[in-house]
């Protein structure tokens, strides 16, 4: 097996017949070893992204047995730190799965320890702009006539959260720097823990105090802290990252310019609180100029958002969003599992790319496509087989059932796509090429979902069942997007190109020392 390994390896790309002859033999050898490589690391990745997802969750449950007031402006105060902060700053720390998973497959171990110290400084900054926001959210959502008591609420939800966004840009980086050396099973422990003293923190906050919604936002700030403090200090003081850690130099500032190239071209913030006002402003007027090349899955996280506040303007607006709300909040559920793929794959194709081996890396993307293809059709499936109870979960009234089980098979087609779409993102995030999956991001849902949603929606008797046609419309193209892009990569360039950067980096360092 090992030999039939190494021809792969080292195939030659002149003669393509014999290579493709060699992967025809060890097809299934070359399968098992790396869904092990990518499960090792995926598997822990589902589970880290779950944990810090029902964070939220569990501050809405706490809350929503208060009062109607406190439920409603938390959810809304959450909505928007999702928009405004969270979905950029993992964007912004994505850059790190290209900057150090290359270092780390090129054996550059020091580079590592660099860039996450650049990406926590950078990031850092950048939460700076968005407190400010986040401070004065209550005079702007009055302002773009928002009830005042919701508003207040919200404001005061939000900003108490301010901790928990420096926190979250802590910890984005943190987490990139141990997957993409596969040391996996510290986040694991630290996000469990975490999310268990979460539960009992929130309760006792939220309801043995006088704190109430805003002891939900504390327990948040105290256990992100926690999760950031006990990665430090693993990184600071475990012997398992010796070889990456690095001091805290000139080198860190340095590095600013080439973190923000692969994160983000431009800090410049949305200033509106209202998310219709952002999603329309970002559709009609500002789409093109607010491309964020890292925050891509960003642009595709407030087209969902702007999908829930098209609802509240159709016929019946409670059934129409409390349905959709439920197909969102699966979604969201599950992608958990796709961006664990995609962690993954973004890890495996990265380090082959920096260690030279352009082969390893797409047999990589074939084995992982092939994986994902074979989960969101189990998971499509179970859900489709139980969709005339699944509505069970979220609610009693039979209306709000029925719709349900009207909207699941459409649910359905939406999570293979985000299963698979996410899977491909990993592999340009991996390749390095965020930029691009940001243009498709934004093509298919702002250029084609949204639009189609908004004809089917109104213009048709689809209502509801229009607007969710309009996104998997959007979910199609994209993933057919990012799959050319994938099948179409030369790996063998990449390598090339991944060299002279890693290069052009020690060279430039030489200079400055």
């Amino acid at each position: 097996m090992e030999e039939n390994l190494l021809v792969l390896a080292e195939g030659n790309n002149d003669d393509d017949d014999d290579n493709h002859r060699s992967l025809r033999i060890i097809t299934w050898s070359v399968f098992v070893i790396e869904a092990k490589k990518f499960g090792y690391i995926a598997g822990p990745m589902v589970l880290v992204t779950l944990s810090q997802y029902l964070l939220q969750v569990i501050c809405l449950m706490m809350v929503g047995h208060l009062d109607e007031l406190a439920l409603s402006s938390t959810a809304i105060a959450i909505s928007l730190s999702g928009v405004t902060g969270f979905s950029l700053l993992l964007g912004m720390a994505s850059a790190l799965e290209t900057l150090c998973g290359q270092a780390y497959g090129a054996q550059q171990y020091k580079k590592i320890g660099t860039q996450t110290y650049t990406a926590i400084f950078s990031l850092l900054i950048v939460c700076i702009p968005l407190s400010v926001l986040w401070r004065y959210t209550e005079n702007i959502l009055v302002l773009t006539g928002q009830s005042p008591a919701i508003s207040r609420e919200a404001g005061k939800f939000i900003t108490w959260l301010i901790p928990a966004l420096f926190a979250y840009a802590t910890l984005q980086p943190l987490i990139r720097y141990f997957q993409m050396q596969s040391m996996l099973w510290a986040m694991l422990i630290s996000s469990t823990v975490a999310l268990c003293l979460h539960v009992p923190l929130c309760w006792a906050l939220v309801y043995t105090t006088r704190l109430a919604n805003i002891g939900a936002a504390i327990s948040m700030d105290i256990t992100m802290w926690l999760n950031v403090i006990f990665l430090f200090l693993y990184m600071k003081y475990s012997p398992a990252c010796a070889k990456t850690r690095a001091p805290i130099s000139m080198e860190v500032l340095h590095g600013m310019k080439q973190f923000f190239s692969y994160a983000i071209p431009s800090a410049v913030m949305i200033w509106y609180s209202s998310l219709s006002l952002i999603c329309k402003r970002i559709i009609c007027f500002q789409g093109i100029s607010f491309a964020i090349k890292n925050a891509a899955k960003s642009l595709e996280w407030w087209s969902y958002e702007f999908l829930i506040l098209l609802s509240g303007l159709l016929p019946n607006p409670e059934l129409e969003t409390s349905v959709l709300s439920v197909c969102l909040n699966t979604i969201a559920t599950l992608y958990a599992i796709a961006y664990g793929f995609g962690a993954g794959i973004s890890t495996r194709v990265s380090n082959e790319l920096g260690a030279g081996n352009p082969q390893g890396a797409r047999i990589a993307v074939y084995v992982v496509l092939l994986i994902a293809i074979i989960e969101t059709s189990v998971v499509s499936t179970s859900v489709f087989v139980g969709r005339r109870v699944f509505g069970y979960i979220f609610s009693n009234e039979k209306e709000v059932i029925n719709y349900v089980t009207k909207m699941v098979p459409l649910l359905c087609l939406n999570i293979i796509m985000d299963s698979l779409q996410g899977t491909l993102s990993g592999v340009a995030r991996g390749v390095g090429w965020q930029h691009l999956g940001a243009y498709i991001n934004l093509a298919a849902f702002y250029l084609a979902g949204i639009p189609v949603a908004v004809i089917l929606g109104f213009c048709t008797s689809l209502r509801g069942v229009g607007l969710w046609i309009g996104i998997i419309v959007g979910a199609a193209i994209q993933l057919a997007l990012l799959g050319v892009v994938a099948i179409c990569t030369n790996y063998e360039k990449q390598v090339e190109r991944v060299r002279e950067r890693l290069f052009k980096e020690e060279s430039s360092i030489e200079r400055l020392m």
